[in-house]
């Protein structure tokens, strides 16, 4: 997974990547080649005191010296610019891939799950690129190069090499591989603080109303404490790479030492060529080193982008046809037949066998009790979901058939939960028509009742809106939902009760300013509160996800006991003749 995300979003930086390889070389080979000169400064300058010689191989170390820094800068720069556009270009594609997720892709992944593989897994496989670029592709190369300017300095003390090596190897394979498990679970730890946490922040009212806060304090002290805990198990590990490292060197620094006196006062090797050695042997290590450290980041690197894979490669549920009808009669018309909707993996549908048909001109209201699939229906008609049997039927087009685009801008939704965005009135009313001039957008404020308390904000339209719309009351935020909708004109009108924050003088004038900016629009209205709808022109009663009597008030308070049975649940007798 890890290997296919960076070929992936790595390709097109390539050039980048060779600036890197060709630079980190340069500047490597640079570091070897000081070492054999400092040897060579003991052995032929010093030990003869020859400070010509000094002055000159020294000057030349300082210039190999500045050729490595300069390499060096320049690795770091080319890697980190090629780590910070890896992460904009994989958040983007999470981003994007999101956004064509039906409710139910959501829903399964969760959205606690969705930010942090977003935000947290892909800093860390971020983090990886650019450590990559600037220890992990200098390790190999100073590795190779490092033993073979040591087999130049001494061929007597190459078994170092082959003894010191390998035991770090193991060492620091061992303790990284118990942390490839332990890594996987604290991303799932991440998740699960991150969901606590976002329900209680969107539920604060509801916590403080029960008087819950002991009991959410602990439910979040216990998501916490298991984070904490796996955080520690893995920085227990982390902590005993570090000693084990250095033991490991200073050990291999005492054997080079140790053995390389005996063989220079045997006169097999020189003073200069015993620095070099260890110097070269340190070098070794310390590559060994740094590609163990990557190699302890790419365990949650992996599990991050295999996290991150999950997401990208979910195919959303609701696909755009191949072939797409890209021209829709204008006539406001939706019409179902025999619809069925069913979640994946349930015995039963959710909805079954649903028809009717909805005119331009003429409102539709779909009743019911809770649970009855009222939202699921309506849900159906802009392809936030797909049906799963039957057809459902958008000015004669099967909604499966027609363009996205298309189809989104026949139809204005109010959904059942009213949501604004962060920014001002107007941001927000001109998502239903971003040309929308603010006459438009006063017209449809006036229409939704809503005139009147913007005109009070300060600013107006300019009026800041805080994120979800939290800084307006409930009813308000309805109203504005409603304008939103009204700003779009669209031919289709999908109101998933969105009057029930409304009390009951304004949803009345409402109403009433409503019928005269729809009369040629087809209105669907999806409502819990009687009033509202009794003077549809069709009224469709659901129960258990089935229709059980299609009318108006009349015709239905005549022959649908399920509807008589709400009326009288909500009017009273003198209400209801």
């Amino acid at each position: 997974m890890l290997t296919r995300l960076l070929r992936t979003y790595l390709r097109p930086y390539r050039s980048e990547l060779t600036a890197v390889l060709v630079l980190q070389l340069i500047g490597t080979i640079a570091s070897l080649y000081l070492p054999s000169l400092n040897a060579d400064i003991i052995d032929f300058g010093i030990a003869r005191g020859d400070t010509g010689y000094i002055v000159s191989t020294g000057g030349w170390m300082l210039t190999v010296t500045v050729l490595q820094i300069i390499c060096s800068v320049g690795a770091v720069y080319f890697g980190a610019r090629t780590a910070m556009a890896f992460g904009r270009d994989v958040r983007g594609a999470i981003f994007h891939r999101v956004g064509t997720f039906s409710a139910r892709e959501v829903s399964g992944f969760g959205p606690p799950s969705l930010i942090t593989r977003t935000t947290n897994d892909v800093q860390q496989v971020q983090l990886l690129v650019a450590m990559m670029c600037t220890m992990f592709v200098t390790a190999p190369i100073m590795c190779v190069a490092g033993v073979i300017m040591a087999l130049h300095e001494d061929v007597g003390l190459s078994w170092l090499l082959l003894v010191c090596v390998p035991v770090l190897v193991i060492c620091i394979g061992l303790i990284v591989s118990r942390m490839v498990p332990q890594f996987r679970l604290m991303q799932e730890r991440i998740d699960q603080v991150n969901r606590v946490l976002r329900e209680q922040l969107s539920g604060i009212r509801v916590v403080r109303a029960f008087v819950r806060e002991p009991a959410e304090a602990r439910r979040f002290a216990d998501a916490n404490t298991k984070l904490t805990d796996t955080a520690l198990r893995v920085g227990r590990l982390q902590a005993m790479i570090f000693p084990t490292v250095m033991l490991i060197l200073n050990a291999s620094s005492v054997a080079v030492l140790w053995f390389g006196a005996h063989r220079v006062d045997a006169g097999q090797m020189q003073i200069g060529a015993l620095t070099a050695f260890l110097n070269y042997l340190l070098q070794i290590l310390m590559s060994v080193m740094m590609a163990t450290f990557i190699s302890m980041m790419i365990p949650r690197a992996a599990v991050c982008a295999e996290r991150i894979n999950e997401v990208l490669d979910t195919d959303p549920s609701v696909v755009p046809p191949l072939e797409p009808v890209r021209e829709l009669p204008r006539r406001a018309d939706v019409e179902l037949r025999g619809v069925e909707f069913r979640y994946p993996g349930a015995i039963d549908p959710v909805l079954r066998d649903i028809s009717f048909r909805a005119e331009a001109g003429r409102t539709t209201a779909i009743v019911g009790s809770t649970g009855s699939g009222k939202s699921t229906l309506l849900s159906l008609i802009p392809r936030l979901i797909d049906v799963t049997g039957g057809e459902l039927l958008v000015d004669g087009v099967d909604v499966r058939e027609a363009d996205p685009d298309l189809l989104c801008e026949r139809i204005g939704l109010v959904p059942q939960r009213a949501y604004l965005f962060t920014g001002t009135v107007g941001s927000n009313l001109r998502y239903g028509n971003p040309d929308a001039t603010d006459e438009e957008l006063w017209e449809a404020l006036e229409i939704a009742q809503a005139r009147d308390f913007v005109e009070e904000m300060p600013g107006g339209l300019a009026a800041p809106i805080a994120q979800g719309g939290t800084n307006v009351s409930g009813g308000q935020r309805q109203r504005l939902s409603i304008a939103r909708a009204l700003v779009r004109k669209p031919e289709i009108y999908l109101f998933d009760d969105s009057f029930s924050a409304l009390d009951l003088a304004t949803d009345a004038a409402l109403r009433v300013a409503l019928r005269p900016h729809v009369r040629d629009a087809a209105v669907i209205v999806v409502a819990q509160r009687v009033s509202t709808i009794l003077d549809a022109d069709q009224i469709v009663v659901l129960d258990k996800g089935s229709v059980v009597g299609i009318g108006n008030h009349r015709e239905l308070m005549q022959t649908c006991p399920t509807y008589v049975e709400i009326v009288e649940s909500q009017l009273t007798p003198e209400q209801v003749a």
